[in-house]
């Protein structure tokens, strides 16, 4: 069993257009670090969305946010979200197993372009989507929090070993 593995199966079962990003991406990317987050990046479109928050509430998923999760699927309240609210992740949680699934909605590496490139790591019985290293490390380079300069490292560590393989 993986972490996630209810959220991951029900992904892979209904055609979600996702891609993992964050932590659990430098994990399955080949580095050892602690992470109890889910982050994806999604095809933003309304239809995909739904599905998504559909899916986190079937699994006892809830947000933080006193606001109703399917504004998410609304273009122009997410919209309005990014722009007004200044958002970046729409998080939802679980308060069994302390889990947290956020969606990345605000983010220099577009779904489109991030799929191009993604890897697939089978875990779990499920091909995983994975970002690429080089659009990882360009997504953690925007932040300016020290976790994401150490994995940037890592990352950097992982690509130079696969080239000398």
């Amino acid at each position: 069993m993986i972490i996630y593995e209810e959220v991951l199966k029900s992904f892979h079962k209904e055609k979600i257009k996702y891609v993992i990003v964050g932590g659990i991406a430098v994990n399955l990317l080949g580095s050892l670090r602690g992470t109890s987050d889910l982050d994806i990046l999604v095809e933003m479109s309304d239809e995909n969305l739904a599905k998504i928050v559909r899916i986190l509430k079937r699994n006892g998923y809830r947000v933080k946010q006193p606001v109703d999760p399917m504004g998410i699927a609304d273009k122009n309240i997410r919209e309005d979200w990014i722009k007004n609210k200044h958002m970046k992740a729409f998080n939802f949680y679980k308060e069994e197993g302390l889990k947290e699934v956020d969606i990345i909605i605000d983010t220099p590496i577009s779904y489109k372009d991030a799929q191009k490139t993604a890897l697939r790591i089978k875990a779990g019985g499920i091909a995983l989507p994975i970002i690429s290293i080089e659009n990882l490390i360009k997504m953690k380079r925007i932040t300016s929090r020290t976790v994401d300069k150490l994995d940037i490292e890592e990352l950097k560590k992982i690509k130079k070993l696969r080239k000398d393989k």
